[in-house]
């Protein structure tokens, strides 16, 4: 592998996200996978949907 890629793979590896920016890869990575399989999903429609169900639950909140 290049030197340049594996160092960036390296630093990527340490790289900690604020809440909203967790937040706009949580919906980004929504539309990519809703997109796919349907092509009229819209952002804004992402958008609504995550803010009517609101934020993110932690994993360990007794549902599973």
């Amino acid at each position: 592998m290049d030197n340049r890629l594996q160092e960036l793979l390296e630093r990527a590896k340490n790289v900690v996200l604020s809440p909203p920016e967790k937040e706009e890869q949580r919906r980004s990575f929504a539309y990519g996978n809703t997109n796919i399989s349907n092509p009229r999903i819209t952002r804004e429609m992402i958008d609504r949907a995550a803010e009517a169900l609101g934020p993110p639950q932690p994993w360990n909140a007794g549902l599973y």
